[in-house]
């Protein structure tokens, strides 16, 4: 009897993405494996009962019917409390789990006996890019915040000259030169804004002018030498930190759209708008905040709220991508696709390698117990 996999409906609130696509379910078909998908799963991406049927999917009509069979349980978030109970002894649960705040499902999942792993832990090497979800769904994000930002903004974006009159360019201000930023900077210049982005790495400056956007930094020595061997950032000085914040204040104040990027994993996302740099901005403006969901990077800010100061619209979104759900559920089940590569073997049993770099990274509960060691005792 070969391997089942099982996919159910997102339970949480908001979710519209998938953990599967046709493409990735006829792969795991061809490869012997069996497919349990709740009914109505990919209704939210588009993704009718009947194209995962195509593709050699069973459809159940329940996510207890879908998981009682399942060696391998795939999720967007992590599953809910009557997903866990209905879970088969030794079952492996693969999701993003928000491990760092979502600490009553790990135990759950640790309680039941399952193998569950982070997709946000997979490392950032080579060998696992085409599982890294966090860059898949990020790109998406960028894009995602430049459309609702031109939808929010009471302007248009590029220069338009016409008879009656010139439509001066939108000045938009990406703050966090990550994935999102970057694909956020390259948005905003293909629909006309004139773009300035921020990132306290050196590094990222030359990505930004490759884009044709403008960088904005003291670049002093300190500046120059603000990044480790490894890329990562150091601390800056206090003194730099100020002649810094004093530089974006001015700069923001002149901005019609500012997009900010910056999350730290497990930690609260740092402030880099001011309610004083938002009161300086001209009324119709328009801040989106991706990290919202860790407390968000503009002060004020309310996840999947629009707060109006003074004209000044502040937009906190916790799931963007749920905007973009069918595109975004295809990247992730590509990334997912990829992970469950890990565990079985050519012929499509379960063979997970323990030492194996990547699996070690994402395990998060095993045994009975929560193993990642930047869990335990949480």
């Amino acid at each position: 009897m070969g391997l089942t996999l099982a996919v159910t409906t997102e339970q949480t609130a908001g979710e519209t993405r998938v953990a599967a696509t046709p493409d990735t379910v006829k792969k795991w078909t061809t490869a012997g494996l069996t497919v349990n998908i709740q009914s109505g799963a990919g209704l939210g991406a588009s993704v009718p009962d009947d194209a995962f049927t195509a593709a050699g999917a069973t459809i159940v009509k329940t996510a207890k019917e879908a998981l009682k069979a399942a060696d391998i349980v795939l999720k967007v978030r992590g599953p809910a409390k009557d997903e866990i109970a209905a879970l088969k002894d030794g079952a492996i649960v693969i999701a993003t789990l928000d491990p760092y705040r979502e600490k009553d499902t790990l135990n759950a999942l640790a309680a039941k006996g399952a193998s569950a792993y982070a997709m946000e832990f997979v490392p950032r090497i080579t060998r696992a890019q085409v599982m890294d979800v966090l860059s898949s769904q990020a790109n998406l994000a960028g894009y995602r915040a430049v459309i609702e930002a031109a939808s929010a903004y009471g302007k248009a974006f590029p220069m338009m000259m016409t008879a009656a009159g010139t439509v001066a360019p939108a000045k938009a201000f990406i703050m966090g030169v990550g994935v999102a930023g970057l694909q956020a900077i390259a948005t905003a210049r293909r629909l006309g804004a004139v773009v300035t982005a921020t990132d306290v790495r050196p590094a990222t400056k030359e990505q930004v002018e490759s884009l044709g956007a403008k960088f904005l930094a003291v670049e002093d020595e300190e500046f120059k030498n603000a990044q480790t061997a490894g890329g990562y950032a150091k601390e800056m000085s206090a003194e730099y930190k100020a002649k810094q914040a004093a530089l974006t204040a001015s700069h923001i104040a002149k901005q019609d759209i500012v997009i900010t990027t910056a999350l730290i994993p497990g930690r609260q996302a740092p402030i880099l708008v001011t309610k004083e740099m938002v009161a300086s901005m001209k009324p119709g403006s328009v801040l989106i905040d991706l990290a919202a969901p860790q407390g968000g990077n503009v002060e004020g800010c309310v996840a999947d709220k629009v707060v109006d100061v003074g004209g000044v619209k502040i937009i906190g979104f916790s799931n963007i991508v749920a905007a973009i759900a069918a595109d975004a559920s295809a990247l992730y089940a590509k990334n997912l696709q990829a992970f469950v590569g890990l565990l079985i073997d050519k012929d499509g049993n379960l063979a997970p390698d323990a030492e194996d770099e990547i699996l070690k990274a994402a395990l998060v509960t095993a045994g009975g117990a929560v193993v990642h060691p930047n869990l335990k005792g949480a």
